[in-house]
């Protein structure tokens, strides 16, 4: 059985979003990055040219509400996921898997946040975190953090109290809206919990033979291993000092692990309020066209 390192434990949110990097391995973004970025931020202050995966709307949002997109930026962490003992008749939380995920989506994080440093800029919008797995890496994924950073036109500093780019996976619209509410991204924060779920006793499976009956068993561990993945996401949002959390989405795979070990991941942008008296504008009403 390959071990994973379990030096550290999960205990809440794991590592935060406010001390994101703090306790990683040193990494130096690759030459060609730094290259790339280079000429993203041009000369003298002149300012290069700009990458986005933003699409035309979310582009022309984006600099409707004074911000302009720097540069497209991202992170990666090719990780080492290994095996962990676990009772078959029982369910129970994966700490050393757990773990595991939270270490290296937060690698990817810390290392799109390095670049969108370099840019100067002021956040990072549409956020999306993906894993690939390949076939020369058995047990191993790479994890990838990417999104568009961006800079305020007002030459204010919108950056978190921690004196980093804010972390948004919201699209264009929705951070236009966000901003024109009053509000504004502090970071993405997340929780997750691998899970295993318990097989049913043979005694079990043939007593519920042709009958329509909840499957308790099953039903206890789904909901204790989303809880866990809120709780540690609410978590991490109260120690940036958000007000609330929008976007919040549970996503739920097996990845390579089998029908009976489930990741669950809870994922959401911390939000806080611009203003105290910020005023929210009345939605309009809008008519659809459609048949």
């Amino acid at each position: 059985m390959i071990e994973v390192d379990d030096s550290t434990s999960v205990d809440g949110a794991g590592m935060s979003a406010a001390s994101r990097g703090a306790d990683t391995p040193s990494f130096s973004l690759p030459p060609d990055a730094i290259k790339r970025l280079g000429e993203l931020e041009g000369k003298e202050g002149k300012g290069g040219l700009f990458t986005s995966d933003l699409s035309v709307n979310e582009f022309l949002l984006v600099k409707e509400v004074g911000f302009h997109p720097r540069g497209l930026v991202l992170g990666s962490s090719i990780y080492h996921i290994g095996l962990q003992g676990r009772s078959w008749t029982s369910n129970q939380e994966l700490s050393s898997l757990t773990q595991a995920m939270y270490t290296a989506r937060e690698l990817a994080m810390s290392r799109m946040e390095a670049e969108a440093d370099v840019l100067g800029s002021d956040g990072v919008v549409g956020v999306r975190l993906d894993i690939n797995f390949y076939d020369w890496g058995q047990h191993s994924a790479e994890f990838i953090a990417i999104g568009t950073a961006v800079s305020a036109q007002d030459g204010k500093s919108w950056r978190t109290p921690e004196g980093k780019p804010f972390t948004s996976d919201l699209s264009g619209q929705d951070f236009w809206t966000l901003l024109h509410s009053g509000y504004m991204p502090l970071g993405l924060v997340m929780g997750t919990c691998v899970y295993h779920v318990a097989h049913q006793g043979l005694g079990k499976k043939i007593g519920q033979i042709g009958r329509n009956t909840e499957m308790e068993n099953f039903t206890q561990a789904l909901y204790e291993a989303r809880e866990l993945a809120m709780e540690r996401m609410q978590e991490e949002a109260t120690r940036v000092g958000a007000e609330g959390i929008v976007g919040v989405q549970l996503v739920e795979k097996s990845h390579f692990w089998g029908s009976h070990v489930i990741e669950f991941l809870a994922i959401g942008t911390a939000v806080r309020p611009i203003k105290v008296d910020h005023v929210i504008e009345p939605p309009q009403m809008v008519l659809s066209l459609d048949t």
